[in-house]
């Protein structure tokens, strides 16, 4: 357009990454009490003076009265590693795991996915109604437990 004289401003092109925003969807009512119950458990670590842990929450694929709260410390998670010649410290990173069930479930359905789209979606926050509805666990942590 410049060189046809139609346009004589100047332009700089700015470019956004959408891949998260892409990735996430509306939280439910698991994703809420998972949330709070890692960050009210992560304040009673504080309280009762311990440091150097991670909230952790487990026993998810339960009802939440039934969630069990706790402390990991994080050089649990630590593996040592040589890098640039020397030791570190790292925390491993966590791959789809390929043999596992939610893969495999995934790998089963793929082709019939890529055709016809259909998925679970319980819609915004759902507060209240019915517990099939509102409060869903996972689909990979259903997978997983069976």
């Amino acid at each position: 357009m410049k060189k046809e004289g139609k346009y004589s401003g100047k332009f700089s092109a700015l470019h956004h990454f959408f891949g998260y925003e892409g990735r996430c969807a509306f939280p439910s009512n698991f994703d809420a009490d998972y949330c709070y119950s890692l960050g009210y458990n992560a304040f009673m670590l504080i309280q009762y003076g311990y440091t150097g842990y991670l909230s952790k929450v487990s026993n998810l694929s339960k009802p939440a009265e039934e969630w069990v709260a706790g402390g990991m410390p994080i050089t649990k998670m630590m593996n040592m590693e040589r890098r640039h010649g020397e030791d570190k410290p790292v925390i491993r990173k966590a791959l789809v795991e390929l043999d596992g069930k939610p893969f495999k479930y995934f790998e089963a359905h793929r082709a019939e996915w890529a055709v016809k789209t259909e998925f679970t979606f319980p819609g915004a926050i759902q507060y209240y109604g019915p517990a099939e509805v509102c409060d869903l666990t996972t689909r990979t942590l259903a997978l997983e437990k069976g």
